[in-house]
């Protein structure tokens, strides 16, 4: 076990300097530049060379990049060209948004998923349980972006039971109860579309599960085929499950940067966007890092959580 935590390290630092490497790179090839914009649409171009050269963005790619990298190794993800703040500081201050957001869309995708993607495969030849998977389907094909004007028309246009659009910013979670109400909407928009996705592999995974040998057994043994399936099958539909919570994750966090600009919230999503249309290069690297960071993160930990519970894994190693 310990060798392959060890290993599953390696593999997650290996990965977060691959991903700093494409995200220095790629930010650099595209059009616009920061130094042209802090300057001003008047700018001449001896101040525009003034500004790049006090931002050092004239120096070579790799000293800018080892400059960047020395920093992240510290816990400093720069500063912003533009504002001049800590790009450290700026996440902290906006996950205050976008990590509860996340939080509430995966338990509301969780609670789609799982029970009604076990009933939709156990009752499959019922009417109740082809409407389960005919739902999902078009769930799924819903762009979060419909989803959520949608959900906006109806609870908070028409029946006013949820503000249309922002976040207590002055407040925060001093008043919990205005910030979760404000979070709502968006997170039920993400966890809605996420579920379904993840229902259907529910579906499938039980699908499985219920043509499996030890599930024939105990049905043989005097179980029906769901009490057997149930007490015998879940724990492999667990299993797979947790194998997918980090692509997940990943779909979740690609939908809070959409919903956020929909219901005007402000997190990393929104920030993000801003910053890219203003070419901050410093801190829409360090928000990319951060995220991707977080997304290898949540899979190095799925995969421990895997190893441990599924008994298979352990024994190859012996």
């Amino acid at each position: 076990m310990i060798r392959y935590v060890l290993t599953r390290l390696a593999l997650l630092v290996l990965g977060l300097a691959a991903a700093s490497a494409i995200i220095f790179l790629t930010l650099r090839v595209l059009p616009g530049d920061v130094a042209q914009v802090i300057a001003g649409t008047g700018g001449t171009p001896e101040q525009v060379r003034a500004v790049r050269e006090g931002l050092g963005l004239n120096r070579p790619l790799f000293e800018q990049y080892a400059d960047w990298m020395g920093g992240v190794l510290t816990g400093d993800l720069g500063t912003s060209h533009l504002s001049g703040t800590p790009v450290a500081e700026e996440l902290a201050e906006k996950a205050q948004v976008t990590v509860p957001l996340g939080l509430l869309a995966l338990v509301i995708a969780l609670a789609v998923a799982v029970p009604f993607g076990v009933l939709s495969a156990v009752r499959r030849r019922h009417a109740d349980g082809q409407a389960i998977g005919f739902v999902a389907q078009s769930l799924a094909a819903v762009p979060v972006v419909w989803a959520g004007m949608m959900l906006v028309v109806v609870f908070a246009v028409w029946l006013g039971w949820l503000p249309v659009q922002g976040f207590p910013t002055r407040t925060g979670w001093a008043t919990p109860g205005r910030a979760l109400e404000s979070l709502i909407l968006p997170a039920v928009t993400i966890g809605v579309v996420e579920g379904a996705m993840l229902l259907r592999f529910v579906r499938s995974a039980t699908l499985s599960a219920s043509g499996a040998d030890f599930v024939r057994t105990a049905a043989a043994k005097g179980l029906t085929r769901t009490q057997a399936l149930l007490r015998h099958g879940l724990p492999s539909v667990g299993l797979s499950i947790v194998t997918v919570l980090g692509l997940q994750v990943a779909g979740i966090i690609v939908g809070a940067v959409v919903i956020e600009q929909v219901f005007n919230l402000p997190g990393i999503g929104r920030m993000l966007v801003s910053d890219v249309g203003t070419r901050d290069l410093a801190k829409v690297q360090g928000e990319l890092l951060a995220l991707t960071g977080f997304v290898l993160v949540v899979g190095f930990f799925v995969d421990l959580v895997h190893r441990v519970i599924d008994p298979r894994q352990r024994e190859d190693e012996r």
